[in-house]
């Protein structure tokens, strides 16, 4: 079974930041960048959509600025360690991050972060947006998403979701369904995307 979630997440998604970028103009023309490679952080686990889009985005800017833009997986603790890495980076235009939803919840979710989104980055251009699908093993005997509402009704707190992390727009759209299906379904948080797709897929 393969449903599309009714609700439109904004992956705001998947935005390019860069630690006070504004600093660049004090440093160099903008004809003048990029003079030697730029590192594209990527917060999430390799493998995932997001580290897709960067690879995609890192090579297009490549071909067109004639300069190395390499990507860098730096996963866990819900973006918040590739994040803080970058919060850290000079702020010269030479270190990047690729951002999702999650940083977004992580702003009220997250109380003792060593960096504010709002206050230590700027941001520069979106570069996806795009709907979640819900995806069961084809070993769950359903075919419709009636059917498998109906089977975790029947089933409370037995069954489990996989997100890529807690506060995850994969996380958040499950526990909305959950309230909007009235259904008992056990959150079970990955590092990453990739690593919960695996284990779905291998039942």
């Amino acid at each position: 079974m393969s449903v599309r979630v009714d609700v439109r997440m904004h992956l705001g998604m998947l935005g390019f930041f860069t630690a006070v970028l504004a600093a660049l103009a004090g440093q160099a023309r903008a004809q003048d960048y990029p003079v030697r490679v730029v590192h594209i952080v990527a917060p999430f686990g390799p493998g995932g959509p997001a580290d897709v889009f960067s690879r995609v985005v890192a090579q297009k800017l490549s071909d067109t600025l004639k300069q190395g833009f390499v990507v860098e997986n730096r996963p866990g603790a819900s973006t918040m360690i590739g994040t803080d890495a970058v919060a850290k980076a000079a702020p010269d235009g030479y270190t990047l991050l690729i951002i999702s939803q999650t940083h977004a919840t992580n702003e009220s979710l997250v109380t003792n972060k060593p960096f504010q989104l709002m206050r230590d980055f700027t941001p520069v251009s979106p570069i996806y947006t795009g709907d979640l699908v819900m995806v069961v093993h084809k070993s769950v005997p359903v075919k419709t998403l009636k059917e498998f509402i109906a089977l975790a009704k029947a089933k409370p707190g037995t069954m489990n979701y996989a997100s890529s992390g807690t506060g995850s727009q994969y996380h958040l759209t499950g526990e909305l369904f959950k309230t909007m299906s009235g259904t008992d379904i056990v959150h079970v948080p990955y590092k990453g995307s990739n690593g919960a797709r695996n284990d779905i897929l291998g039942g």
